[in-house]
């Protein structure tokens, strides 16, 4: 074989010093690589160190993550845009539907025949005012009045319309001045939520009951809520209000009472023997206020059910002098 050619012996001196070349680069960047990765790690592992011994930087740093994490989240379940057309899929939802309104079948037996009687006697739906009927229940108890007084002062005073209002700015089922019982609102988050029905159930109670203490009875505490305690006169409101009551006793006791049924009082005779109407029959949740009701004093007043307009100035009247 002969010799190669001195060309061929350079090209192959090349190669194996290209070869050499790259092989110790290649070695060069590896051992460069080793030492950066391990000074980084000595970085982090220090800096992980320093952060955790400092309980600021740590509270700091988790916020800041959070904060991080929090963001992302919220991007990616940004609703879309023709998402406001849906059902909102907020689990608050639920529980505010239940405090609005539930079935009268979760009732007990009077509180359901009252929810019924109402519905049809005020043409409002049943379900919100079954939720009414059992906060009624629930608050009397709590209050010691009668709940069947609770629910005629609200059909007296709104025909359980939540969002009425008065010319003196009495609003809501019971036509609370909210502006005189702002502060009674403060613990249920502020006077808008006076037309929160269940609220305003609530905090009418809580202005019924100083009226009655400060009247020193039933009939002349009616009086004073509705602003003719120092009146001899309170336009038939006291009369209205006890004539409703004694309809809800009726149908608590099982007894049949017409819907279309008028608020006229009664004679005195009559009056006592309603107001004792089956003994028993109405489980009682709060004391038993009917027996105080002086019915002998009772104004005749014939007027259907609805929120009373002549008693309305008077309402602003009654609630500013409680307040002050």
């Amino acid at each position: 074989m002969s010799e190669p050619s001195w060309w061929q012996r350079m090209a192959d001196a090349g190669r194996r010093s290209a070869g050499v070349f790259l092989r110790d680069v290649g070695h060069g960047l590896l051992e460069v690589s080793h030492n950066v990765l391990a000074l980084v790690g000595l970085l982090v592992l220090a800096a992980i160190v320093f952060t955790f011994s400092r309980a600021d930087l740590r509270s700091a740093t988790e916020q800041r993550m959070y904060d991080w994490l929090q963001a992302r989240n919220t991007a990616r379940n940004a609703p879309a845009e023709t998402d406001f057309v849906a059902m909102p899929d907020d689990p608050d939802a639920g529980n505010l539907a239940r405090a609005l309104a539930m079935d009268p079948a979760a009732l007990n037996r009077q509180q359901a025949v009252v929810t019924t009687w109402l519905s049809r006697r005020y043409r409002v739906a049943p379900e919100p005012v079954a939720r009414l009927v059992q906060e009624a229940w629930h608050v009397g108890q709590r209050a010691q009045l009668d709940p069947t007084l609770i629910l005629a002062i609200v059909a007296i005073e709104s025909s359980f319309n939540p969002f009425a209002q008065s010319p003196v700015g009495a609003q809501g089922l019971m036509q609370v001045m909210t502006g005189v019982h702002n502060q009674k609102y403060e613990a249920f988050g502020g006077k808008l939520t006076a037309f929160d029905p269940v609220t305003n159930l609530r905090v009418g109670v809580q202005v019924l009951k100083e009226c009655i203490s400060r009247a020193g009875g039933l009939e002349a505490g009616l009086r004073f809520y509705v602003g003719a305690g120092n009146q001899e006169e309170d336009g038939g409101y006291a009369g209205k209000v006890l004539a409703e009551q004694r309809h809800l006793l009726r149908v608590a006791a099982g007894q049949s009472v017409p819907v279309t049924v008028p608020n006229a009082v009664m004679t005195a005779a009559n009056n006592a023997q309603a107001l004792s109407v089956a003994p028993g029959a109405v489980t009682p949740l709060a004391p038993a206020l009917p027996a105080s009701m002086p019915a002998a004093s009772l104004p005749v007043h014939p007027d259907a059910p609805g929120p009373s307009a002549a008693a309305e100035p008077a309402v602003g009247r009654a609630q500013v002098a409680l307040a002050s």
